[in-house]
């Protein structure tokens, strides 16, 4: 809103806003506390670690723990990050996990697939922002369907995983978001076991499958027993991402 620089607010903190500057402050703070409206959609942005993304309503606002793996290009898992030629991000929404790994990986060319047209506007913002679009190519399409014959060194995602109970209770501020985004059925692992059953066509030998699914570790594993799921280390634990490789895929 006032336009300064993120990472070094320290000399402007004895600075004294002007009236204009005032009033748009408060009409922020006032539209967040009474109207619960996402801050991301008020001020167009949303930040992953050092990266701004543009942001609105048509998309769900970015957040993902496979944002801070990208930084560490999955290692020790990758047996060759600088190898990786290949990748897609499903579900990509606004587009930020595939300008991210375009970054961490500048060999690679990335796919990035969503059902939802105006989610694919928003992302396409973000790539141009970037400079990326040589790089990154959005795809429109239901996962897999819209890469039918492609393979891929590593593919992610960052799902709608909300179950059916949590749907029903979500605060004001998710409700803002696009359904769509959020919810995946009853237990909400619709599109994970979609990605269970296909991934295997479209990974390399050797390729990652690394999808983020929220808190829902007991239902997927309790769904898929025999399944060798490696659950990755973030922020909030090892609860929340989980990794196989390609011959580990049930």
């Amino acid at each position: 809103t006032l336009h300064l620089p993120l990472d070094r607010l320290e000399p402007f903190l004895d600075a004294r806003l002007t009236a204009s500057e005032r009033d748009a402050v408060l009409a922020v703070i006032d539209r967040r506390v009474r109207e619960r409206v996402p801050a991301a959609y008020i001020t167009n942005e949303a930040w992953l670690g050092e990266h701004r993304f543009y942001v609105d309503e048509r998309t769900i606002v970015p957040r993902s723990f496979i944002a801070e793996l990208i930084e560490e290009r999955f290692e020790p898992f990758l047996d060759d990050p600088d190898g990786v030629t290949t990748a897609l991000d499903l579900c990509t929404g606004s587009g930020c996990l595939a300008i991210l790994l375009a970054l961490a990986f500048p060999d690679a060319q990335v796919d990035a697939v969503d059902l939802s047209p105006d989610a694919l506007a928003v992302a396409r913002r973000n790539v141009a922002d970037y400079q990326l679009e040589d790089r990154v190519r959005l795809v429109h399409g239901d996962l897999f369907a819209g890469v039918a014959r492609q393979r891929y060194d590593l593919i992610i995602s960052n799902p709608p995983y909300v179950n059916a109970e949590s749907m029903a209770t979500l605060p004001e501020e998710y409700r803002r978001e696009p359904e769509m985004a959020l919810a995946s059925g009853e237990d909400g692992l619709d599109l994970v076991r979609v990605m269970l059953k296909e991934a295997h066509a479209h990974l390399n030998p050797g390729g990652l499958l690394i999808v983020e699914i929220g808190h829902n570790r007991d239902a997927l594993e309790a769904a898929f027993p025999q399944t060798p799921f490696t659950w990755l280390e973030t922020s909030a634990g090892n609860e929340y991402v989980f990794l196989l490789r390609a011959d580990e895929l049930p």
